[in-house]
C-alpha cells in the first residue's frame, strides 16, 4: 500500500483527496492508538490507587478551597488537576523514576508539571510525608517561608521543584532540550547511558505558543526517545474550547506525525471498548469524525440523556448500538485520560518505543469530579471555590472517610501511616528510585584557575588592536585547554560562530552531533574545517536563540539534574539576546542556571553598518531587572578576564545560584594596561582608570568622567581634550557594571535605615567619588536610563549620555556624535555643567563649539525628525529654500 501511494504521489494523484481529507494521510482514527488485546497487564492494585488518588484529589481541592475563604486575593486553580490526576498517578505510582542514590550522577527522571496542576503534586507530597499541613494551609502565603509557590519554581521551592513551567510554552521547549542535553553527556562520557526520561506535562491550548512547537523537529531529528510528552487534552483553555470548530486531537496529531514524532492517542475509557468491538460499521468513529470539539465539550458537561439524544441518535444503526446501554451507562462512558488501565497502556507504549521521541494526546474532561457547576464548564478554569453541597458529592463521588464537619471545613486527610494506602505508596516509590519531584541544590565544587592560565596576553603590554569579543574567543580557548574545567565547558553558539571570530574551535573542540558526520565538508581541506562528531563539545544550535537558550538552560542546571557542574557559554548578538528570549532568560534565573551569556556586538553604536534591528541599546538595562543576573560591560581585555575569573569561582567553587552576562565589542582597539589594584572596582562595578594630570598651569577645576564598554574610550579622549586644550583635570572611571552599583547602593541604603544607631556606611559609589570634585559626567553605548540607575548615590551634580531613540547603519564616529556619546559631547557636557555651577563662564561654552564646528545634528528626542519617508511617489523632496536652510543651520 505505500508503494501504490508513492507511485501515485510519483504521477501526479493527490492521493488525501482520494481519502475523502486533506488531511486523513496524516490522522489515525479517533479512538486509542493501543488496542485493547495490546494492553499490558495492569502492574498494580487498582482499587487502592483509586482510593489514592481520590485522596489527593481532595486534598488539592482543600487546599485551594481554603485559601480562597481566607483571602480572595490569594486565587488558585481547580479544574486543570481535575483533570490531569490520573495521568500524574499513573506516572507516580509506576514510571516516574527518582534518585536512587547512585554514585555515578543523579538517576531521577526530569518532570515537567503542567503548572496549573501544582495543587496536585503538593497534596502527592503530603501524603508522602514530604510536606506538612502547615505547608499546605499556606498554599500561595509565602511570605514568611512556611508557604507554596503558586506554580512550579525552583527559585522559591529549590528542594522541590525541579523546573519552572509557569510562563506557557516554556516547558515544551526545555525538555526537548534537557533530553537532548542528556545525550550529549553521555556521547561526551560524561554520564552514562541509563533509563532516563524527560516527562513533560503540558496543557493542549498551551501548544498555541510558538515554544510549545519550536524544537519538535529537532527532538526527531536527534531520535530523542527518552523524551514524552502528555498533552493534557481537555479540550478547553482560559476563555472557551482551545478548537471549537475544530479537532485539537487531529490537529496536534497532524503536527507531531509531520515533525517526526511517535504518536499514542489516549481518547476513550475501557467502558468503551465493548462498544467499539461490537461496531462492525465503524459508526462511532464515522460520528467522532464530524464531531467538532466545541460539541465534545458539550457531551462533557451534560447527562447521558443529552448525550444519547445530541450524539447517538444522529444514526439509526448507531442509536439501536447504544439502545443496549442505559443513560446512566452513557453517563460513565469515561475519556481516556481519567482511566488508569488506559493510561498505563498508553505510558508503557511511550517508554518502549525507540528511535523516536513520543507524544501521548491524553483526552480528559476540564474540572472532572468538580460537579455540575464544574465539569466541562466554560468557566471551568476559573473556579476557585466551592460551595457545601459541592464539597459534599465530591466527597461522595469518590467515596472519601470524610465527615460532614471534616467537608465543611475542608480538612486535610492523610491515611494512617501504616494503612494500606500508605504502605502501597510507599512501596511504589522505593521500587522507582525515591520521591518526585525532588530537586538537589549542589553538586562537588570544581577548582578552578586563575585568569592567568586562560588569558595571560590580557596583562601583557603588547600594543596589539583586538576586539573584546575576540578577546573573549581566545580566553574560551584557553578555557578549553585547561585540565581542570576544560571538559565542563559548554560552547553554545546560534549559527554565529564566523561572526565571532570562532571558527578556529570547530576543530579544537568539535561540534556536537548525535550521529556524527555522514559527509565530507566542503572545507575539508581547510585547517580549520567545520567538524561535526558523537563526542562534539560545541552545540550548534543555527539559527534558533531560543534553543540555544534552552540548551544554555539544560546545561547550566547540570550540577542540579545530573550532579555534574557544568559550564554553559552561550555567545550571540546582544541584540538577540534578552530583548527576543527574555521570558526564558527569566526562566533560567527561576531555575537556578549558572553559566555565561555572551552579549556579543554589543552596543548601539559598535556594529555601525547594521543598523536599527542588530544595535542594542537596553540589553543592559534589561539584565538589571533579573535578580540573580551579574551583568558586565567591559572595555579591556583585562576587566574580561577579571569577571571571567570571578565568574567561574562563583558559579563553580562556591556554587552560587547566579549567571553573568557580558557584553562584549566587534571594535578593535589597544588595550591598556591594569592599573596596579584595580580588581575589586572592576568586580564591583566601578574603579578610577586614570586620575587627573598635574598641570604645569593650575587647573581650573575639575571633573568626573564614568565611561563603559565602547565609551570609555570616548571618555579617555574627552579627558585629554579637556585637559589640554582647557586646563580641566579629568578623573576618568571605568564602570564595568551599573548594575552592581546599583544593588550595593540599595543594600547599604537599606542598611543605614535599619540601623540608625549606627554609623551610617558608604556605597561603593559613594567611596568613589565622595573625595572627589566637580560635576559627574556618564557615558555609555546604552540608553541613560542605565546609567541613571545610580543616580541617588553620586554625591554631586550628575549628567548622563546615552543612546536613547533607534539604532541606524553609519560609521562609529557618526553614530556617536549623532547620540552625541562621543569626545566632543561628553567634553561639552562637561563644561556646561561647570558653566551651570558657575565655575566657568559662558563664553568656554561658545568658544568651545566655535573651537571644534560642534553642532550635534542628533535626535531632539527619542522620535527624532530626520527619518526618510517614502511614499508611492519616491522619496520626499527636501525644501530648499532659504528660510528652511536657515532654520536648518
Amino acid at each position: 500500500m505505500h508503494q501504490l501511494l508513492a507511485h501515485a504521489r510519483l504521477r501526479g494523484v493527490e492521493v488525501s483527496t482520494l481519502l475523502g481529507s486533506p488531511y486523513s494521510n496524516m490522522n489515525t482514527p479517533y479512538c486509542n492508538t493501543v488496542a485493547p488485546s495490546d494492553q499490558p497487564a495492569y502492574p498494580g492494585d487498582l482499587e487502592i490507587e483509586r482510593r489514592i488518588t481520590a485522596i489527593v484529589r481532595w486534598n488539592a481541592l482543600a487546599m485551594v478551597v481554603r485559601a480562597n475563604k481566607e483571602s480572595s486575593e490569594l486565587g488558585g486553580h481547580l479544574a486543570s488537576y481535575a483533570s490531569a490526576a490520573d495521568l500524574f498517578e499513573v506516572g507516580f505510582n509506576h514510571f516516574f523514576h527518582g534518585d536512587s542514590g547512585s554514585s555515578f550522577g543523579r538517576q531521577a527522571d526530569l518532570v515537567l508539571f503542567q503548572p496549573h496542576s501544582a495543587p496536585g503534586v503538593y497534596a502527592r507530597a503530603f501524603l508522602e510525608g514530604r510536606l506538612t499541613e502547615e505547608h499546605l494551609s499556606n498554599f500561595r502565603r509565602e511570605v514568611g517561608g512556611k508557604g507554596l509557590s503558586s506554580y512550579p519554581h525552583p527559585w522559591l521551592m529549590p528542594e522541590f521543584w525541579q523546573f519552572p513551567t509557569g510562563s506557557m510554552g516554556i516547558g515544551a521547549i526545555t525538555a526537548i532540550y534537557q533530553a537532548r542535553f542528556m545525550r550529549y553527556m553521555e556521547s561526551r562520557g560524561l554520564m552514562r547511558a541509563s533509563h532516563r526520561r524527560v516527562w513533560a506535562f503540558l496543557g493542549d491550548g498551551e501548544m498555541d505558543e510558538p515554544e510549545s512547537i519550536g524544537g519538535l523537529t529537532l527532538a526527531a531529528r536527534e531520535k530523542l526517545d527518552n523524551l514524552t510528552f502528555v498533552i493534557n487534552c481537555n479540550l478547553q483553555r482560559l476563555d472557551g474550547p482551545v478548537r471549537g470548530n475544530g479537532s485539537i486531537v487531529q490537529e496536534l496529531e497532524r503536527l507531531f506525525v509531520g515533525a517526526g514524532w511517535n504518536v499514542v492517542k489516549l481518547l476513550w475509557g475501557s467502558e468503551w471498548d465493548d462498544l467499539f468491538a461490537r461496531d462492525q460499521e465503524n459508526l462511532i468513529l464515522r460520528r467522532l469524525n464530524e464531531t467538532v470539539d466545541g460539541e465534545l465539550q458539550s457531551y462533557g458537561a451534560h447527562d447521558g440523556k443529552f448525550n444519547r439524544e445530541r450524539f447517538f441518535n444522529k444514526y439509526p444503526a448507531l442509536a439501536q448500538l447504544a439502545s443496549t446501554l442505559s443513560d446512566q451507562q452513557l453517563d460513565s462512558l469515561s475519556r481516556g485520560g481519567h482511566d488508569p488501565v488506559k493510561i498505563h497502556a498508553a505510558f508503557d507504549a511511550a517508554v518502549r518505543h525507540s528511535g523516536r521521541p513520543t507524544v501521548i494526546l491524553a483526552q480528559t474532561k476540564k474540572g472532572y469530579g468538580l460537579g455540575p457547576s464544574a465539569e466541562g464548564r466554560m468557566a471551568a478554569h476559573q473556579q476557585k471555590k466551592l460551595n457545601d453541597d459541592a464539597l459534599q458529592s465530591f466527597r461522595d463521588r469518590f467515596s472519601l472517610p470524610l465527615s460532614d464537619d471534616d467537608v465543611a471545613h475542608a480538612a486535610f486527610y492523610r491515611p494512617p501511616p501504616e494503612s494500606p494506602e500508605m504502605c502501597y505508596l510507599r512501596e511504589c516509590r522505593k521500587k522507582l528510585g525515591g520521591y518526585v519531584p525532588m530537586r538537589a541544590t549542589k553538586a562537588q565544587p570544581v577548582e578552578v584557575p586563575k585568569c592567568g592560565a586562560f588569558a595571560g596576553f590580557a596583562f601583557e603590554p603588547v600594543n596589539r588592536e583586538m576586539s573584546s569579543t575576540v578577546a573573549f574567543v581566545r580566553m574560551l580557548a584557553g578555557l578549553l585547554k585547561n585540565d581542570a574545567i576544560g571538559r565542563r565547558i559548554v560552547p553554545i553558539i546560534a549559527d554565529e560562530a564566523r561572526t565571532f571570530g570562532m571558527q578556529s574551535l570547530f576543530r579544537q573542540a568539535g561540534i556536537y552531533s548525535h550521529c556524527g558526520q555522514l559527509y565530507e565538508p566542503e572545507d575539508r581541506d581547510d585547517f580549520l574545517f567545520y567538524k561535526e562528531s558523537r563526542d562534539g563539545q560545541i552545540l550548534e544550535e543555527g539559527i534558533s536563540e531560543a534553543g540555544a537558550l534552552s540548551s544554555w538552560i539544560a546545561a547550566g542546571t547540570s550540577y542540579s539534574h545530573h550532579g555534574i557542574s557544568m559550564l554553559p557559554i552561550y555567545i550571540f548578538y546582544s541584540m538577540f539576546g534578552f530583548q527576543r528570549v527574555g521570558d526564558l532568560i527569566w526562566a533560567a534565573a527561576d531555575s537556578r542556571t549558572r553559566g555565561f551569556l555572551v552579549g556579543a556586538t554589543a552596543g548601539r553604536s559598535t556594529l555601525s553598518g547594521e543598523g536599527l534591528q542588530h544595535q542594542d541599546g537596553t540589553s543592559h538595562l534589561s539584565a538589571s531587572m533579573v535578580p540573580n543576573c551579574r551583568a558586565y560591560d567591559p572595555c579591556f581585555a583585562y576587566e574580561l578576564a577579571i569577571i571571567v575569573e570571578h565568574g567561574l569561582q562563583a558559579m563553580l567553587d562556591k556554587q552560587e545560584d547566579v549567571f553573568y552576562y557580558i557584553t562584549t565589542m566587534n571594535e578593535n582597539y589597544v588595550h591598556c594596561a591594569m592599573p596596579q589594584g584595580a580588581e575589586e572596582g572592576i568586580i564591583r562595578g566601578m574603579y578610577l582608570l586614570r586620575p587627573a594630570e598635574a598641570s604645569q598651569r593650575a587647573l581650573r577645576c575639575q571633573v568626573q568622567l564614568l565611561g563603559s564598554g565602547a565609551i570609555l574610550r570616548e571618555a579617555l579622549a574627552a579627558a585629554d581634550l579637556l585637559e589640554r586644550d582647557w586646563g580641566i583635570g579629568s578623573n576618568v572611571w571605568s564602570v564595568t557594571s551599573f548594575t552592581e552599583l546599583r544593588r550595593a547602593g540599595m543594600e547599604t541604603e537599606r542598611r543605614n535605615r535599619l540601623r540608625l544607631n549606627e554609623e551610617s556606611r558608604l556605597s561603593w559609589v559613594e567611596q568613589c567619588l565622595g573625595p572627589t570634585r566637580g560635576p559627574v559626567i556618564a557615558a555609555t553605548d546604552y540608553v541613560r536610563a542605565l546609567p541613571d540607575l545610580i543616580r541617588t548615590w553620586v554625591p554631586r551634580r550628575y549628567i548622563t549620555l546615552g543612546t536613547d531613540g533607534f539604532g541606524r547603519s553609519d560609521t562609529r564616529a557618526a553614530l556617536r556624535s549623532f547620540f552625541e556619546v562621543d569626545s566632543l559631547s561628553i567634553a561639552f557636557a562637561a563644561i556646561a555643567a561647570l558653566v551651570d555651577e558657575g565655575a566657568l563662564s559662558r563664553t568656554i561654552a561658545s568658544e568651545f563649539m566655535v573651537r571644534y564646528s560642534y553642532a550635534p545634528a542628533g535626535c531632539a528626542s527619542w522620535m527624532d525628525r530626520r527619518d526618510i519617508r517614502v511614499h508611492s511617489g519616491g522619496f520626499d523632496a527636501p525644501d530648499n529654500s532659504a528660510g528652511a536652510l536657515a532654520a536648518e543651520k
